[in-house]
């Protein structure tokens, strides 16, 4: 019965997420090019708070922990385990006060209106999961902006999406990179559950009810450890809150 309520309810919700996708991406544009970078920041933070509210049709509710605890004015970043695309407008909103940039596949880069132009415009990196040297190349290259501008840096290392909210194997290549070119970062881990249940069904029909959370762990400076006492840390303090 939840499944067929689910299909009248999830073409609303489409209607609502498409036309802020659409509504956003001439503001971005605007805001860019004629007020610069943090105008444009404030036009994404309302998108993804509006694509959040999208949410609520589905009947999603929301549930931070320790958002107060994460560093301010010093570069960070965050990692965290992957369950569907709402995790990026969750970090987006809730954690704006450091301007988040993730390393996202090259895929999404185009064709996608105002998701494809905050990536390509707003700080965050472009990688070809076929191409390491590409990949590796332009997480070094979002470790140097993050250090210079104090900002933060989201990175997946699972690589995809959990689809079942079960963690994947987590790689190490490309924390291990940012950790070099952002020696003064604090790596914040981050534990995300239930987004996957949004998804359960697919695209189509959407999953109703999902209570997403979102724990944010202790922060740890990079130059007080080792990278191997990082990861060890950081994919245990993930595992831990996984429910």
């Amino acid at each position: 019965m939840v499944k067929i309520l689910s299909y009248p309810i999830t073409v609303i919700f489409y209607i609502f997420f498409s036309l802020c996708l659409l509504i956003f991406h001439p503001i971005q544009w605007l805001c860019l090019n004629c007020f610069g970078y943090q105008a444009h920041k404030k036009s994404v933070d309302v998108l993804n708070w509006c694509l959040i509210r999208c949410g609520h049709l589905l009947g999603t509710t929301y549930q931070i922990k320790n958002a107060s605890t994460v560093p301010t004015d010093v570069p960070v970043i965050f990692v965290s385990n992957h369950q569907s695309m709402y995790d990026v407008a969750v970090k987006i909103w809730f954690l704006r006060k450091n301007h988040p940039k993730f390393v996202s596949k090259k895929e999404l880069g185009k064709g996608i209106p105002s998701v494809s132009y905050n990536l390509k415009h707003g700080g965050s990196v472009l990688i070809d999961r076929k191409d390491s040297k590409q990949a590796l190349v332009a997480i070094k290259q979002l470790g140097q902006y993050i250090e210079k501008h104090n900002r933060s840096a989201v990175i997946y290392p699972e690589g995809t999406r959990s689809r079942t909210g079960k963690p994947k194997k987590f790689s190490e290549n490309g924390l291990r990179i940012l950790c070099k070119y952002a020696p003064n970062a604090y790596i914040v881990p981050i534990t995300i559950n239930n987004s996957w249940k949004l998804f359960r069904y697919g695209m189509f029909p959407l999953g109703l009810g999902a209570g997403l959370s979102m724990y944010i762990h202790p922060a740890m400076k990079i130059s007080e450890h080792s990278f191997e006492e990082i990861f060890e840390k950081t994919h245990s303090a993930i595992l831990s809150k996984i429910k």
